[in-house]
């Protein structure tokens, strides 16, 4: 297969998932979700085969114009598109995907600030959805979107279920729309800079982070804390969405 132009397999990131199990659970849990799907990343095809027969409308997107031809020859009666994920609109209800594990950051970024869809199913870097799914600790990025999301880990997948080999597991990472926010919307912004306030604040203690996080005197950031039931020690990674929503009404109540 020729180049594309927007340069060769490495150049675009891609590792192609080829362990029938895996391709077989990711179309599972696509089976269990309703409406239209988009998978982004269709490469050769691998998974675009298995969500056809789930006779459902089905939009598959590659960066690679070579494959897309080879693709559409395949599979006639599946739409596919030439374009990249990062500024194709998120649009169905259901997105699927093994994406390219340098992309997985900036493509999770955009997909919890897109409005449309309501299930997402990624094959990303292991260490990226372990720690998204809370294993051993929050991230940031989770405890700003949790109010708003699910995150559920559904698997861990050997690198040797990839061609290329990359260096490192991927892993199944299933995130959920919230049907009740935990959080009202309106307050999702200023939310998200407590949390970020909070973890990357200054002190040598929660309360101390906590009450340097906003206008908080040192017993209103205890008295917080015990409301949200936040055991003596915690770091901001170990907080629950419980904990973390908790916080924020009590301060901002």
């Amino acid at each position: 297969m020729s180049r594309s132009s927007f340069g060769g397999r490495h150049e675009l990131g891609q590792n192609f998932l080829t362990h029938k199990p895996t391709l077989a659970r990711l179309c599972d849990l696509v089976r269990h979700t309703h409406g239209p799907i988009l998978e982004i990343g269709a490469g050769d095809g691998a998974l675009t085969r298995r969500l056809a027969t789930l006779e459902r409308p089905l939009v598959a997107i590659d960066i690679d114009e070579h494959r897309v031809r080879s693709l559409r020859r395949k599979l006639p009666d599946v739409q596919v598109e030439h374009a990249d994920a990062m500024t194709y609109p998120l649009t169905a209800p259901v997105v699927v995907g093994n994406i390219p594990f340098h992309l997985t950051t900036p493509l999770l970024r955009r997909i919890l600030g897109s409005d449309d869809w309501q299930r997402t199913i990624l094959l990303t870097q292991w260490e990226v959805a372990r720690k998204r799914a809370g294993l051993g600790g929050s991230t940031m990025m989770t405890a700003q979107s949790a109010p708003w999301f699910r995150f559920i880990l559904q698997g861990r997948v050997p690198a040797w279920a990839f061609s290329p080999q990359p260096s490192v597991d991927g892993g199944i990472l299933e995130i959920i729309r919230r049907g009740a926010p935990l959080i009202p919307t309106d307050q999702k912004k200023a939310y998200e800079q407590f949390v970020k306030a909070v973890f990357t604040g200054r002190g040598r203690n929660l309360p101390q982070i906590v009450r340097h996080a906003g206008p908080n005197n040192p017993g209103r950031a205890k008295s917080a804390l015990k409301v949200a039931h936040v055991p003596h020690g915690a770091l901001p990674r170990d907080l629950t969405v419980d904990q973390w929503c908790a916080l924020w009404r009590v301060l901002t109540a």
